[in-house]
C-alpha cells in the first residue's frame, strides 16, 4: 500500500507558491539565528527592533525570489543550476537591504531604522546554506525512498563523458521508472576508483559475468558515441549467459527539444555490432553534382534503389525517374515521396529488358545520370535458372549500358556486390560479367560508366537479418548454412551514399569497392540476436545448421584475383585496379552469350566459365564444368599462373 501510495505521489509536483512560501519561512529562521549567532548565542538583542525589521526581510527577500524564479524549479531534481539561482536570489536579497539600510541611515527616511551589516553578511551566508542544503536533503530523502519502496533497476553507465552526466541525470529524475546507478564504466584505467556524483568509476575490464552477477546489474547502458563496437560485441560475448540488458543512448540530434528522456533510451541494434564504426560521408560537392539533373533509378522499388531515391530527392534534382518491374512497391515509394511533398519525379512500370519500353523512356524523359539498381540477387534461386540470372543481370544490364551510351548520358553508375569477386555461383558471375561488359563499354563510349563493389546490406529483402527476426517472432530455431560463414555488412543508407558519392567522384572506367572493416561471423550474429530480442541461447532459441546452399561462399570478398587498390578522398572508398581485359574480345563473347541465352541450354554455365577464369562453382550441380573447362583450355593451349596475390591466364601460343 505505501508501494502504491508513493509511487502514485511521485509522479505529482509540489506547488511553486508552496516553495515560495517555505523559503520565506526559512529565509525568517535564518534571519532569527544570524542575531542569535551574532550576539554569541544569546537573546541579548532589541527584540522590538527585530520584529520591525521582519516585514522588510520579507519583502525584500519575495521580491528577490520573484525576480530570479529560484522557487520555480522542482525540488527533487536540484541541480547545479537551481543552486546557482538560489544564490543569485540571496545575492540579490543581500544586497537590496544592504543598499536600502546605507541610503536610509544618510537620508533618515525612517528614523531609527536599520539593520547592522553584519548581521545581512551572516544572513545571507546562513540563507544559502540552509536553502541549498534542504532542496539536497529533500532529493536525497526523495532518491531513497524511491529506491527502497519502487522497484529499482541496478543500472551501470558506459561512458564517463557529458553525455553519461546527462544520462544520470534523465535516469534520476525518471518518474515512472527507479534505477539506481551503481558505476560508471570507463576506458582508462585511470579513471579507475574516482566518483562521479558519489558513483565509483570501473575500469572496462571489471565487466565480466561475476561482476554482474554479485552486483544483481540489469541493465548497462551505453552512454559513449564514439564507443568501440569490437568492444561491444565483446561485451555481448560475455553476457551472453546472462540476462542483463544492454541498451544505448541516441545520439543528441535525436534527443526530443535538445534534452535526454530515460524513454528515448533503446536497445541496442544490430547496426551496433557490425564490428566497425558507422560510414558517415559529408561531401558538398553531391549538392552541386546532381543539381538541375535528371536521374534515373532503376530498380526503384528495392532496398538500395528505394534509398537511393529517398536520397536524391533532397537535392535539387531536375527530376527523378523511378523504373521498376514491381508495382506494389514502386507504388509505396511513390507514395512515400507524395507524402513527403515532393512532385518532381516520374514513377514507371517497366522491364530494363525491354529494348523498345527502354529507348522510350530515354527518349521522352532524356536522363543526364542513371543509376542501375535493378537485379535478380538471391543466389540459391538463380543457380537454379541461370537463364534469368543472365536475362536480367547481364543481358538487362548491357541493354541499358548501350542505350545511355548512344543517348549521351553523363554518368552511368553500375551496382554490383562482392559476390562478383572470384564468383561461385550463377548471380556472382553474371554480375562479374556486367561489370566487365561496361569497362568495355567505356572505352568506345562517351559516358562515364561507374561501378560499386559492396558486401551484404542489413534488412534489404533477402537478407539474413529479416530471416532471423521472423524465426525469432516464430519461435523458431534459427537456421545457418554454416557456422564459420562470414559476411561484409552495411547499412542501406550507407551503401546508398556510397553509390552517391561514385557518382560524384567518378571520371569513368572505375570500381569503387567499400573498407567495410572485418567481416562478421553470422553464427555470433544469431546469437547476438537473440539476446538483442531479451531471449537466451540456447534455451529459448536454438540455431540449426543446414549446410551450404547452391553457390553459397562460406566468405565474401571485396578484391578479385590481381586486383589491388588505389585510395581516393574518402578513407572508406577505394578504388579496384583491375587486370587487363581484352575489352573487344570479351564484349563479342558477352553479346554472344546474351544471344546464346535465349535457347536456355546449360552451355550458357559452361560459356560463363570460359568468359570469367575466376568462376568455380561451389555446392553447385555446375561443379562438373569447371572439369570441361580445364579441358578446354588445355585444348586451347591456355595454363593458369598463380602467385600469393594474384591469378592471370595467359596462353602458351
Amino acid at each position: 500500500m505505501i508501494n502504491n501510495y508513493f509511487a502514485y505521489y511521485s509522479q505529482k509536483y509540489a506547488s511553486k507558491w508552496l516553495v515560495f512560501g517555505i523559503d520565506l519561512c526559512l529565509i525568517l529562521a535564518t534571519f532569527f539565528l544570524a542575531y542569535f549567532i551574532r550576539f554569541n548565542f544569546t537573546l541579548n538583542f532589541d527584540i522590538n527592533q527585530f520584529f520591525f525589521q521582519i516585514p522588510f526581510v520579507l519583502v525584500v527577500s519575495a521580491l528577490s525570489f520573484l525576480v530570479i524564479g529560484s522557487f520555480k524549479s522542482v525540488i527533487r531534481h536540484t541541480g547545479f543550476t537551481d543552486v546557482v539561482n538560489v544564490f543569485k536570489s540571496i545575492a540579490l536579497m543581500s544586497l537590496t537591504c544592504a543598499v536600502v539600510i546605507l541610503l536610509n541611515r544618510l537620508t533618515g527616511v525612517v528614523p531609527g531604522f536599520t539593520i547592522p551589516l553584519s548581521i545581512i553578511v551572516i544572513h545571507a551566508l546562513l540563507s544559502f546554506v540552509v536553502l541549498s542544503a534542504c532542496r539536497l536533503l529533500f532529493k536525497m530523502t526523495y532518491k531513497y525512498f524511491k529506491c527502497k519502496l519502487l522497484l529499482t533497476k541496478r543500472v551501470l553507465i558506459y561512458g564517463t563523458e557529458d553525455s553519461a552526466i546527462i544520462t544520470y541525470n534523465a535516469l534520476l529524475s525518471n518518474a515512472r521508472s527507479s534505477f539506481n546507478i551503481i558505476a560508471f564504466v570507463d576506458d582508462d584505467v585511470k579513471k579507475n576508483g574516482k566518483f562521479i556524483n558519489g558513483v565509483p568509476i570501473i575500469s572496462y575490464a571489471h565487466l565480466d559475468e561475476n561482476y554482474m552477477t554479485s552486483n544483481d546489474i540489469d541493465e548497462i547502458i551505453v552512454a559513449h558515441y564514439n564507443v568501440d563496437t569490437n568492444k561491444l560485441m565483446k561485451l555481448f560475448d560475455n553476457l551472453s549467459d546472462s540476462e542483463v540488458k544492454v541498451t544505448k543512448v541516441p545520439p543528441i540530434e535525436q534527443w526530443v527539444n535538445g534534452e535526454l528522456s530515460a524513454k528515448q533510451i533503446k536497445q541496442v541494434q544490430i547496426e551496433d555490432l557490425l564490428g566497425r564504426a558507422p560510414i558517415e560521408i559529408d561531401n558538398p560537392n553531391l549538392l552541386n553534382e546532381f543539381r538541375g539533373e535528371t536521374v534515373l533509378v532503376t530498380g526503384a522499388a528495392g532496398s538500395i534503389g528505394s534509398e537511393l531515391v529517398n536520397q536524391l530527392s533532397n537535392f535539387d534534382v531536375k527530376h527523378l525517374i523511378l523504373v521498376d518491374q514491381a508495382e506494389s512497391p514502386l507504388y509505396d515509394v511513390q507514395q512515400d515521396l507524395k507524402r513527403d511533398g515532393k512532385h518532381n519525379y516520374t514513377a514507371i512500370v517497366a522491364d530494363i529488358r525491354d529494348g523498345l519500353r527502354i529507348d522510350a523512356i530515354f527518349q521522352n524523359h532524356k536522363p543526364t545520370m542513371v543509376f542501375h539498381a535493378a537485379a535478380y540477387k538471391h543466389v540459391p534461386l538463380m543457380e537454379k535458372a541461370p537463364y534469368e540470372a543472365i536475362k536480367i543481370n547481364v543481358n538487362g544490364t548491357k541493354l541499358l549500358a548501350d542505350t545511355a551510351s548512344r543517348y549521351n548520358v553523363k554518368k552511368f553508375v553500375f551496382i554490383s556486390t562482392d559476390k562478383a569477386v572470384n564468383p561461385t555461383s550463377v548471380m556472382g558471375a553474371t554480375k562479374r560479367m556486367a561489370e566487365m561488359y561496361i569497362s568495355c563499354l567505356q572505352k568506345e563510349s562517351k559516358t562515364k560508366f561507374i561501378t560499386t563493389r559492396f558486401g551484404n546490406v542489413l534488412g534489404s529483402n533477402g537478407s539474413v537479418i529479416p530471416l532471423f527476426k521472423k524465426q525469432i517472432e516464430a519461435g523458431s530455431a534459427l537456421t545457418l548454412t554454416h557456422k564459420d560463414i562470414t559476411r561484409f555488412f552495411m547499412t542501406i543508407p550507407e551503401a546508398s551514399q556510397l553509390v552517391l558519392e561514385a557518382g560524384t567522384m567518378g571520371k569513368g572506367g572505375e570500381i569503387f569497392i567499400f573498407d567495410m572493416g572485418e567481416s562478421v561471423k553470422i553464427y555470433d550474429l544469431a546469437k547476438n540476436m537473440i539476446k538483442l530480442s531479451g531471449l537466451r541461447y540456447p534455451e529459448d532459441i536454438d540455431i540449426k545448421i543446414t549446410g551450404l546452399r547452391p553457390g553459397e561462399k562460406l566468405y565474401e570478398e571485396l578484391l578479385a584475383n590481381g586486383e589491388n587498390t588505389l585510395s581516393t578522398y574518402h578513407k572508406k572508398i577505394l578504388i579496384s585496379k583491375t587486370r587487363e581485359l581484352d575489352y573487344a574480345s570479351i564484349k563479342s563473347d558477352i553479346e554472344e552469350l546474351c544471344i546464346t541465352n535465349r535457347f536456355q541450354n546449360n552451355n550458357i554455365v559452361m560459356k560463363m566459365k570460359s568468359l570469367i577464369p575466376e568462376y568455380k562453382s561451389n555446392n553447385s550441380e555446375y561443379e562438373k564444368f569447371d572439369t570441361r573447362v580445364q579441358i578446354y583450355k588445355k585444348a586451347k593451349g591456355i595454363i593458369e599462373n598463380n602467385s600469393k596475390d594474384s591469378k592471370v591466364f595467359k596462353s602458351v601460343q
